[in-house]
């Protein structure tokens, strides 16, 4: 006989993870903020450094910024019409440690055999920076299988 999962008795309409996802999920959403954090914060220069589609670059340039992530900031090159650049809101600062997190994922899995193209290093020291898991008590957990999910206080039992 089976047990049913708990997680089946909770609604997950209004899950953030989910909500995330709706921000980050696309493909090319943390190919953009990767150029924007390494300084790439132009449009033709993302486009020439990514290859992203043109219309999919302005519709993911557009997204972010509608949802917070990013701002624009006009810029003229003299002679040029103006234009805009894009930055990180504190919203997308807070996204380091998801970027981060996925870098050493891939790092992991789907590095070329000498190894990442990209590292993150701490501004002041010059160390790598890494992602880990810590609970509120300070303990810092080296197991993803130590982590349980279970209904926080926004949760709502399904109808």
């Amino acid at each position: 006989m089976s047990v049913r999962p708990e997680a089946l008795e909770w609604s997950i309409d209004n899950c953030t993870v989910g909500r995330a996802m709706e921000i980050l999920g696309e493909r090319w959403t943390l190919v953009v903020l990767r150029e924007i954090a390494n300084g790439i914060r132009r449009f033709d220069d993302m486009r020439v450094r990514t290859n992203i589609p043109r219309q999919v670059l302005t519709n993911r340039l557009a997204m972010l910024v509608d949802s917070g992530v990013l701002r624009k900031v006009p810029y003229q090159e003299p002679g040029a019409r103006m234009r805009h650049e894009y930055r990180m809101t504190d919203m997308g600062f807070d996204l380091w440690p998801v970027m981060v997190a996925v870098l050493q994922w891939g790092d992991r899995y789907l590095a070329d055999p000498e190894g990442s193209p990209l590292s993150a290093v701490h501004r002041d020291c010059g160390a790598e920076v890494h992602s880990y898991l810590r609970c509120d008590a300070g303990h810092e957990v080296d197991n993803p299988r130590d982590v349980l999910a279970r209904p926080g206080p926004g949760a709502h039992r399904r109808s």
